[in-house]
Protein backbone atom coordinates (compact mmCIF):
# COMPACT_ATOMS: atom_id res chain seq x y z
CA UNK A 1 0.00 0.00 0.00
CA UNK A 2 1.86 3.09 -1.57
CA UNK A 3 1.11 5.96 0.84
CA UNK A 4 2.29 9.96 -0.09
CA UNK A 5 5.46 11.52 1.59
CA UNK A 6 3.55 14.52 2.63
CA UNK A 7 0.90 11.94 4.50
CA UNK A 8 3.66 9.99 5.80
CA UNK A 9 5.00 13.18 7.65
CA UNK A 10 0.83 13.76 8.70
CA UNK A 11 0.84 10.38 10.23
CA UNK A 12 4.23 10.36 12.35
CA UNK A 13 2.95 14.11 13.85
CA UNK A 14 -0.26 12.39 14.14
CA UNK A 15 -2.74 14.57 11.95
CA UNK A 16 -3.39 11.57 9.96
CA UNK A 17 -4.59 8.38 11.56
CA UNK A 18 -6.88 6.97 8.86
CA UNK A 19 -6.20 5.58 5.57
CA UNK A 20 -9.03 4.90 2.68
CA UNK A 21 -8.62 2.48 -0.55
CA UNK A 22 -10.86 0.55 -2.77
CA UNK A 23 -9.66 -3.46 -3.35
CA UNK A 24 -11.33 -6.25 -4.28
CA UNK A 25 -10.07 -7.89 -1.54
CA UNK A 26 -7.51 -6.25 1.60
CA UNK A 27 -4.12 -5.83 0.98
CA UNK A 28 -2.95 -5.76 4.71
CA UNK A 29 -4.27 -6.69 7.85
CA UNK A 30 -4.41 -5.32 11.39
CA UNK A 31 -1.01 -5.61 12.87
CA UNK A 32 0.43 -5.07 9.70
CA UNK A 33 3.58 -2.93 9.41
CA UNK A 34 4.71 -1.36 6.44
CA UNK A 35 8.56 0.11 6.12
CA UNK A 36 8.08 3.71 4.52
CA UNK A 37 10.35 6.62 3.62
CA UNK A 38 9.31 7.81 7.78
CA UNK A 39 10.15 4.03 9.31
CA UNK A 40 7.42 1.68 9.94
CA UNK A 41 3.22 2.58 9.41
CA UNK A 42 1.06 -0.22 11.61
CA UNK A 43 -2.51 -1.05 10.49
CA UNK A 44 -4.23 -1.17 13.34
CA UNK A 45 -7.61 -2.22 12.05
CA UNK A 46 -9.39 -2.88 8.31
CA UNK A 47 -12.94 -2.79 7.61
CA UNK A 48 -15.81 -2.57 4.88
CA UNK A 49 -16.80 0.70 4.70
CA UNK A 50 -20.24 2.58 2.97
CA UNK A 51 -19.33 5.58 0.98
CA UNK A 52 -22.47 7.33 2.08
CA UNK A 53 -21.38 7.43 6.24
CA UNK A 54 -17.66 9.54 5.07
CA UNK A 55 -17.39 12.40 6.11
CA UNK A 56 -15.27 16.08 5.83
CA UNK A 57 -14.11 14.82 9.21
CA UNK A 58 -12.92 11.48 7.80
CA UNK A 59 -11.02 12.97 4.77
CA UNK A 60 -9.16 15.14 7.05
CA UNK A 61 -8.02 12.61 9.20
CA UNK A 62 -6.52 10.15 6.22
CA UNK A 63 -5.01 13.54 4.56
CA UNK A 64 -7.04 14.57 1.74
CA UNK A 65 -8.00 17.82 1.00
CA UNK A 66 -11.60 17.15 1.09
CA UNK A 67 -14.52 14.86 1.50
CA UNK A 68 -15.24 15.33 -2.68
CA UNK A 69 -11.22 14.13 -3.13
CA UNK A 70 -11.58 11.22 -1.18
CA UNK A 71 -14.72 10.10 -3.03
CA UNK A 72 -13.23 10.39 -6.12
CA UNK A 73 -10.09 8.49 -4.86
CA UNK A 74 -12.12 6.00 -3.94
CA UNK A 75 -14.66 5.29 -6.93
CA UNK A 76 -12.18 5.58 -9.39
CA UNK A 77 -11.03 1.95 -9.04
CA UNK A 78 -13.07 -1.84 -9.01
CA UNK A 79 -13.57 -2.96 -5.57
CA UNK A 80 -15.00 -2.71 -2.30
CA UNK A 81 -13.72 0.77 -0.04
CA UNK A 82 -11.94 -0.37 3.21
CA UNK A 83 -11.33 1.54 6.00
CA UNK A 84 -7.98 1.22 8.09
CA UNK A 85 -7.21 2.81 11.75
CA UNK A 86 -2.54 3.86 10.66
CA UNK A 87 -0.01 4.45 13.06
CA UNK A 88 3.71 5.41 13.42
CA UNK A 89 4.71 2.92 14.65
CA UNK A 90 8.14 3.89 15.09
CA UNK A 91 12.01 3.80 12.99
CA UNK A 92 12.34 0.74 10.28
CA UNK A 93 15.03 -1.62 12.19
CA UNK A 94 17.10 -2.06 9.39
CA UNK A 95 18.25 1.55 10.12
CA UNK A 96 19.95 0.81 13.68
CA UNK A 97 21.04 -2.96 11.61
CA UNK A 98 22.91 -0.47 8.80
CA UNK A 99 25.05 2.08 11.73
CA UNK A 100 25.82 -1.33 13.36
CA UNK A 101 29.35 -2.14 11.96
CA UNK A 102 31.08 -3.90 15.29
CA UNK A 103 30.77 -7.10 13.91
CA UNK A 104 32.77 -9.76 16.07
CA UNK A 105 33.04 -13.03 15.04
CA UNK A 106 29.60 -14.97 15.95
CA UNK A 107 27.73 -11.93 13.62
CA UNK A 108 30.07 -12.13 10.73
CA UNK A 109 29.74 -15.63 10.87
CA UNK A 110 25.96 -15.41 10.63
CA UNK A 111 25.84 -13.07 7.77
CA UNK A 112 28.45 -15.37 6.13
CA UNK A 113 26.03 -17.81 6.33
CA UNK A 114 23.55 -15.94 5.09
CA UNK A 115 25.62 -14.62 2.05
CA UNK A 116 26.44 -18.14 0.96
CA UNK A 117 22.43 -18.97 1.07
CA UNK A 118 21.80 -16.08 -1.43
CA UNK A 119 24.82 -17.43 -3.46
CA UNK A 120 23.43 -21.07 -2.78
CA UNK A 121 19.79 -19.98 -4.18
CA UNK A 122 21.13 -18.05 -7.26
CA UNK A 123 20.65 -19.34 -11.13
CA UNK A 124 23.79 -16.96 -11.86
CA UNK A 125 26.13 -17.92 -9.90
CA UNK A 126 27.97 -15.83 -6.49
CA UNK A 127 26.78 -12.83 -6.12
CA UNK A 128 26.77 -11.09 -3.03
CA UNK A 129 30.47 -10.11 -2.89
CA UNK A 130 31.14 -9.13 -6.32
CA UNK A 131 27.97 -6.56 -5.64
CA UNK A 132 28.99 -5.22 -2.70
CA UNK A 133 32.04 -4.66 -4.00
CA UNK A 134 30.74 -2.76 -6.62
CA UNK A 135 28.45 -0.53 -4.73
CA UNK A 136 31.38 0.15 -2.77
CA UNK A 137 33.44 1.41 -5.86
CA UNK A 138 30.41 3.17 -7.72
CA UNK A 139 28.60 4.21 -4.96
CA UNK A 140 25.88 6.97 -6.40
CA UNK A 141 25.24 5.35 -9.55
CA UNK A 142 22.16 4.85 -11.26
CA UNK A 143 21.39 0.66 -11.36
CA UNK A 144 20.83 0.85 -15.29
CA UNK A 145 24.34 1.57 -15.03
CA UNK A 146 25.69 -0.89 -12.06
CA UNK A 147 23.72 -3.96 -13.67
CA UNK A 148 25.60 -4.22 -17.30
CA UNK A 149 29.23 -4.38 -15.28
CA UNK A 150 27.73 -7.60 -13.72
CA UNK A 151 26.18 -9.29 -16.62
CA UNK A 152 22.58 -8.64 -14.88
CA UNK A 153 19.56 -6.97 -16.41
CA UNK A 154 18.35 -3.91 -14.27
CA UNK A 155 15.30 -5.18 -12.50
CA UNK A 156 16.96 -8.82 -11.49
CA UNK A 157 19.99 -6.66 -10.34
CA UNK A 158 17.97 -3.97 -8.38
CA UNK A 159 16.31 -7.23 -6.84
CA UNK A 160 19.12 -8.23 -5.71
CA UNK A 161 20.36 -5.40 -3.82
CA UNK A 162 17.11 -5.37 -2.27
CA UNK A 163 18.21 -8.81 -0.18
CA UNK A 164 21.10 -7.13 0.87
CA UNK A 165 19.34 -4.29 1.78
CA UNK A 166 17.35 -6.63 4.26
CA UNK A 167 20.71 -7.34 5.90
CA UNK A 168 21.49 -3.98 6.78
CA UNK A 169 24.67 -3.77 4.45
CA UNK A 170 23.09 -1.32 1.60
CA UNK A 171 21.20 1.75 1.58
CA UNK A 172 19.14 3.98 -1.28
CA UNK A 173 20.35 7.08 -1.90
CA UNK A 174 17.93 9.32 -4.21
CA UNK A 175 20.41 7.99 -7.10
CA UNK A 176 21.62 4.28 -6.81
CA UNK A 177 23.58 3.17 -3.65
CA UNK A 178 26.25 3.02 -0.62
CA UNK A 179 27.46 0.31 1.47
CA UNK A 180 25.97 1.06 4.73
CA UNK A 181 28.63 1.26 8.17
CA UNK A 182 27.85 -2.43 8.43
CA UNK A 183 27.99 -3.08 4.60
CA UNK A 184 31.35 -1.79 4.62
CA UNK A 185 33.02 -3.31 7.89
CA UNK A 186 31.04 -6.60 6.48
CA UNK A 187 32.59 -6.59 2.93
CA UNK A 188 36.35 -5.77 4.81
CA UNK A 189 35.91 -8.88 6.45
CA UNK A 190 34.42 -10.90 4.02
CA UNK A 191 36.53 -10.58 0.68
CA UNK A 192 39.57 -12.37 -0.37
CA UNK A 193 42.34 -11.08 2.36
CA UNK A 194 39.89 -10.04 4.58
CA UNK A 195 39.42 -11.38 8.12
CA UNK A 196 39.39 -15.15 8.31
CA UNK A 197 36.28 -17.25 9.51
CA UNK A 198 35.80 -18.09 12.91
CA UNK A 199 36.91 -21.79 13.50
CA UNK A 200 34.21 -24.28 13.08
CA UNK A 201 32.68 -25.77 16.51
CA UNK A 202 34.00 -29.58 17.09
CA UNK A 203 31.85 -32.31 17.08
CA UNK A 204 30.67 -33.80 20.24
Amino acid sequence: MLIPRAVLDEIVEGRVDLAFRTWRAPRVRAGTRMRTAVGLVEVLSVEPVGLDTLSEQDALRAGSPSLDSLLSFLTGREGTPYRMEVRHAGADPREQLRRDDALDDAALDELRRRLDRLDAASRHGAWTLRVLTLIADHPATNSAELAPRVGRERLPFKADVRKLKELGLTESLDVGYRLSPRGRAALAALRPGGRPAPPAPEAP
